[in-house]
């Protein structure tokens, strides 16, 4: 099984930000989408608000992200969850997940939120399997289909995420 390394980074600076809008418009509009659709996301739709950003790397390379932003009270929501293609399937996913509930309850977060979309089946898989169970409505994310919710559970002290 592979390690992976979680660090944090800046969201702004991390070029698995515009991958993840690519394939987000990519997906939803059932064609590649081009860097004027990207750009123009990015300047005017992208959410610009993720505090806590996560980045999976193997030797040296960056090869998946996670975001997290704060609600209220002791509310997370990810966001950005994202893998490079030729790393889907691996465990990527799962150590930035694990990092991040890491994370959340060293910052006091005992409740993650999330959307997701209808077209993208394998993040609700992914999420249903790591303990993330389905609500109602949370927010008014314009194209959010699925919402999820995950109680964290402190069992030991919780260590920093190494920063970068």
């Amino acid at each position: 099984m592979t390690t992976w390394t979680v660090t944090a980074a800046d969201a702004a600076r991390s070029p698995l930000n515009r991958e993840y809008n690519a394939e987000m418009i990519s997906r939803y509009w059932g064609r590649p989408a081009n860097d004027a659709e990207i750009d123009a996301y990015e300047r005017d739709e992208q959410d610009h608000d993720v505090p806590v950003f996560l980045v999976a790397s193997r030797d040296g390379d960056d090869v998946g992200c996670l975001g997290m932003r704060f609600l209220s009270g002791d509310v997370g929501e990810l966001t950005r969850m994202f893998v490079r293609e030729p790393f889907r399937g691996r465990g990527v996913a799962s150590a930035l997940l694990a990092a991040m509930e890491t994370e959340a309850l060293r910052r006091g977060i005992t409740v993650l939120r999330l959307d997701t979309r209808k077209d993208l089946v394998e993040a609700r898989t992914l999420y249903a399997k790591h303990g993330f169970v389905e609500i109602e409505r949370y927010n008014d994310a314009e194209y959010a289909d699925h919402w999820f919710e995950k109680a964290l559970k402190r069992l030991t002290p919780v260590p920093p995420v190494a920063m970068s």
